[in-house]
């Protein structure tokens, strides 16, 4: 048995979770199904998805110890004057 939070949100027993695989931050997928005249709803995980573009960029950036507000100011006017 499920009951939904105010936001629509449900936790599921941990033997359920445990039977799909299933662990936190997973996607699982809930499709309706007609099973011989009724509405049924069916769970299944989800392949993790990729990201391989996170990280993608590190090579163009320029390596900067300077973080602070002072320096992104003064990089972000250099940006504006075509001078980064």
């Amino acid at each position: 048995m499920l009951t939904l939070t105010s936001k629509r949100q449900a936790t599921f027993p941990k033997e359920t979770c445990e039977s799909l695989g299933l662990k936190p931050g997973d996607v699982i997928e809930l499709k309706p199904r007609n099973e011989g005249g009724t509405k049924v709803w069916v769970l299944r995980p989800q392949p993790a998805r990729t990201r391989e573009w996170i990280g993608c960029l590190g090579s163009r950036a320029k390596k900067v110890a300077d973080h602070s507000l002072a320096a992104i100011r003064e990089s972000v006017a250099a940006g504006r004057k075509g001078g980064a």
